[in-house]
């Protein structure tokens, strides 16, 4: 499962720009300008508060069209704060767009290439969730791993494998009935690690925005977009997007085990109103009151539980040495 989804994302992001209302799918900063406004102030303010620190670079992974980049360093720059930018990407499509919105910006193919000798301000975006699961699925004969295959008609079907897989499952749910499925994320994990080490012995913080859970538990979250409706994950791989829900608890654990503060996760919608989306809304209507109805529809779909807003979460990792970060209150946290 995991080999099928990692060729088939790669194969779909080297050739299409997914986002917008023409591509398959819409991301928070593209809905509007806010949301990467807030994210600026909010590492401005962590900044601020750390002495102000004259060599933090920025870092965003999976930075989409650089939309995000692009309003949260404005708002940086507003407080006279200019960081390096480094971006995440592999795809070329991509990357000539970000370069647009974000001149100057230098390009990594993965955390391993970031500098080691500065502090780290890392923003991950709907990032971890394209990322490839493992699923593991409960048979009469034990826990098998889930494998795609091609049926008699060439459609491609997950079926279960051969090889006894009953020690990677969790005590609690290893006598789950048949075909109950667990699943795992590889390579959210080792990136997760990585990073929390970088933070840790460099100084600085992460923010993580994605849809996920926040208990532990089981079952498939593998889905399909295209067109911004939901497609069967079989179904023409390459030419839509995979996704599957992140495990907030397994990053959350990662970050402790590195020793760093973790802040969160809450709810997309709570950490935005603690930062003032409302204020920044009504500030926006002012100076453009002929957009007052697109600006309040947009800050509804980013903070409402129908929308938004309770699906995505948000997670604060920071270093120890440096203040704890604002929008993580005590009473919003979800575990």
């Amino acid at each position: 499962m995991a080999d099928f989804m990692q060729a088939a994302n790669q194969a779909y992001y080297a050739k299409a720009d997914p986002l917008g209302v023409d591509g398959d799918f819409i991301t928070a900063p593209e809905i509007s300008q806010m949301f990467g406004e807030l994210i600026g102030l909010w590492l401005t303010d962590l900044w601020i508060r750390a002495g102000r620190p004259n060599n933090c670079h920025y870092v965003e992974l999976g930075p989409g069209r650089g939309t995000l980049a692009a309003d949260a360093l404005r708002a940086m720059q507003q407080f006279g704060f200019a960081p390096p930018v480094c971006f995440v990407e592999t795809s070329e499509l991509l990357k000539a767009k970000q370069s647009r919105a974000v001149p100057g910006a230098r390009f990594v193919a993965g955390v391993d290439e970031l500098p080691f000798d500065v502090p780290l301000l890392v923003i991950a975006n709907e990032f971890f969730d394209v990322l490839p699961v493992r699923q593991l699925v409960s048979t009469h004969a034990g826990w098998r791993e889930r494998v795609v295959v091609r049926d008699r008609g060439a459609k491609f079907m997950a079926t279960p494998g051969m090889h006894a897989m009953d020690e990677m499952v969790p005590t609690e749910f290893r006598n789950a009935p048949s075909p109950t499925i667990y699943e795992t994320c590889p390579a959210a994990s080792t990136i997760m690690y990585e990073l929390a080490g970088r933070v840790a012995s460099q100084g600085g913080a992460m923010l993580i925005a994605d849809y996920g859970y926040t208990m532990p538990g089981i079952g498939s979250t593998l889905q399909a977009v295209k067109g911004h409706q939901y497609a069967d994950p079989f179904e023409n791989p390459g030419e839509q997007d995979l996704t599957a829900h992140v495990n907030f608890v397994e990053l959350a654990n990662l970050a402790r085990m590195r020793h760093l503060r973790v802040s969160g996760p809450v709810e997309q919608g709570g950490w935005l109103t603690a930062l003032g989306i409302g204020a920044r809304a009504e500030a926006l209507i002012a100076g453009q009151p002929e957009r007052a109805a697109e600006i309040a529809a947009a800050r509804e779909r980013l903070v409402d539980s129908a929308g938004m807003g309770s699906l995505f979460k948000m997670l604060g990792v920071t270093n120890m040495d440096w203040p704890e970060p604002e929008g993580f209150e005590i009473d919003q946290h979800l575990g």
